[in-house]
């Protein structure tokens, strides 16, 4: 059974991808946006956000990205996939992030090229700002290093770049070992698991923008939910997608409390 068609609905309500349609716009999320824009307007230098796993990072800075202007801004996303990484390879994906083609393999050009860029891109009017994903997994001081170093590039009235850097709570940790760098950090702003109300909220907002008007699931299957996901919106998608299969699969019309329970014991939730 398509629970697509069983329930009326044009697409995927609860994938985990970050699709710009289904962007929620809790307090905090919106909170969380300002501020970075704060940051990123005003060439700050060094906004930090970090959550929990699931709490929406990467989909607030998917959303920051897709509201900058191109003709106003110079942005960019680079993740960080793993923990071993060289400073060569941060100043590398930094040359690589400001539209440069890096080659040879020594330090001192590389850095003398990325300064020109910077200065280029400062004398064009545009603010230059590259988001970090998953910044918790540079742990090494000397790239940490790096990120200081290029922070210190600035005129009279604004910093050249501006880093925002996106990752799970242990961020704080790594930055503490570099305290010049992290008494660099302008912005910064934690995201927490959404409340039972800010839940419930999510669910029907998501439902509506797939196309489903009627009530689907129970105030009892709500907060079942919240209780199961606790308030983590990935979490919260992946319940909410099972329950929509389960609930298809045995034709049941709205979503109840018992459905909910059996679909957080089959995830082990």
């Amino acid at each position: 059974m398509n629970y697509l068609e069983f329930y009326h609905l044009s697409c995927l309500p609860f994938t985990n991808s970050p699709d710009a349609r289904f962007f929620f716009e809790s307090t905090q999320h919106k909170e969380a946006i300002i501020r970075i824009m704060h940051a990123i307007d005003n060439r700050l230098g060094l906004a930090v956000l970090v959550g929990d796993v699931g709490t929406g990072k990467t989909t607030v800075s998917r959303r920051i990205l897709e509201t900058l202007d191109d003709d106003q801004y110079h942005a960019s996303l680079l993740v960080a996939i793993h923990s071993d990484v060289s400073p060569m390879w941060i100043l590398r994906k930094v040359a690589q992030q400001l539209g440069l083609a890096p080659t040879g393999d020594e330090k001192g050009p590389l850095v003398e090229t990325i300064c020109a860029r910077l200065f280029q891109l400062y004398e064009e009017g545009k603010k230059v700002v590259i988001l970090v994903d998953e910044a918790n997994m540079l742990r090494s001081p000397e790239v940490l290093e790096e990120f200081r170093g290029l922070l210190n590039l600035e005129m009279t009235d604004a910093k050249l770049v501006t880093f925002v850097l996106i990752g799970l709570p242990e961020l704080d940790n790594w930055l503490a070992q570099d305290k010049p760098l992290k008494q660099r950090t302008a912005v910064r702003f934690t995201l927490h698991a959404l409340n039972p109300t800010a839940t419930k909220s999510y669910i029907t907002y998501r439902l509506t923008v797939a196309g489903r008007t009627e009530p689907l699931f129970t105030e009892d299957a709500f907060k079942a939910i919240y209780e199961h996901s606790q308030g983590i919106p990935r979490l919260i998608n992946t319940i909410c997608d099972n329950a929509l299969l389960e609930g298809a699969l045995v034709k049941q019309e709205q979503l109840g409390l018992d459905l909910v329970k059996d679909v957080a014991i089959g995830l082990g939730l």
